[in-house]
């Protein structure tokens, strides 16, 4: 339940909540199970919990969406050595060396009768709608992922106007700041991880890990480089990895805001995520409202 990245974004319009013509919408691209002549199948599965037979999940203020992706999975090396022969034999055929465009096709041609002997690999993306804020927040590292969320609640509902919910220029003017300490969010401290990246051609990088990034050897490098990515903490509540694109990565709940329901127990297993999901819906609010003010106000 608890979120490990995250993609933030800002939904302009308020999305419909009433629950059956939510699932009505979410159930006409529910996921199915790749066919066997089906490289990738996505769709929407349950978000809290399998034993909830729904596609959106409503709790207080916040709205969970999943996105099951499976994908059929044909190692390069076993296509290239099935690939082979047959293009050494098409070229005995026709007298002469095949074309890229030819050996492409000979090649698509045989992944299609490889697909039903594939393995198959799935995985889940979750995102959280908070109704209060208007943000959609994505468990996910990957840009990709995000947008073909994004792009199946576009699907479903019609329209889905969301932007990024911070401005790329302006973190990364406050990026540059926020290492030399000045101007934090507040509530936030420094962390131990940065990485730093020339704006030439060449793009030279420098990463710090585990360092005091007040060291004199770090802020060196600012007078010629631009921070790209920053280790950012809030006293007992989370710590992250920001990014300059607007990505949150490695974001991790303190032990004494992610163990608070414990006394709860897993009886009620149900009752217990959506416990964990206000909890961990509070928190990132109170963490991401300082640090898009503090981006906002530049």
């Amino acid at each position: 339940m608890w979120f490990k990245n995250l993609r933030l974004y800002q939904v302009t319009e308020n999305l419909n909540t009433d629950q059956d013509q939510l699932e009505q919408a979410l159930a006409a691209f529910k996921f199915t199970p790749c066919t066997s002549q089906e490289a990738i199948k996505m769709g929407f599965t349950s978000p809290l919990h399998p034993s909830l037979k729904q596609y959106c999940h409503q709790t207080n203020d916040v709205m969970l969406f999943a996105v099951k992706r499976q994908e059929k999975v044909l190692p390069g090396s076993v296509v290239n050595e099935e690939l082979a022969p047959k293009i050494d034999a098409m070229e005995q055929e026709k007298g002469r060396p095949l074309s890229r465009k030819e050996k492409q096709a000979l090649k698509e041609e045989l992944i299609q009768t490889l697909l039903p002997r594939a393995f198959s690999k799935s995985s889940v993306t979750t995102a959280l709608y908070d109704k209060q804020q208007g943000w959609l927040l994505v468990d996910t590292s990957s840009a990709s992922r995000a947008e073909e969320l994004l792009a199946l609640l576009r699907k479903a509902f019609g329209s889905l106007p969301a932007m990024p919910l911070l401005d790329n220029h302006q973190l990364n003017q406050q990026l540059h700041f926020w290492l030399q300490g000045k101007e934090l969010p507040q509530g936030f401290q420094l962390g131990a991880e940065a990485e730093l990246k020339a704006p030439d051609e060449e793009g030279a990088k420098v990463r710090f890990i585990n360092h005091l990034l007040s060291a004199d050897e770090v802020q060196s490098h600012l007078q010629d480089k631009l921070v790209t990515k920053l280790a950012l903490e809030q006293d007992e509540k989370v710590t992250f990895l920001i990014c300059e694109d607007g990505s949150i990565k490695r974001l991790k709940f303190h032990d004494l805001l992610s163990g608070s329901n414990e006394e709860m127990g897993w009886d009620d297993v149900i009752g217990r995520l959506d416990a964990d999901l206000l909890l961990m819906t509070d928190a990132l609010r109170q963490a991401l409202l300082p640090l898009k003010a503090n981006i906002a106000a530049q």
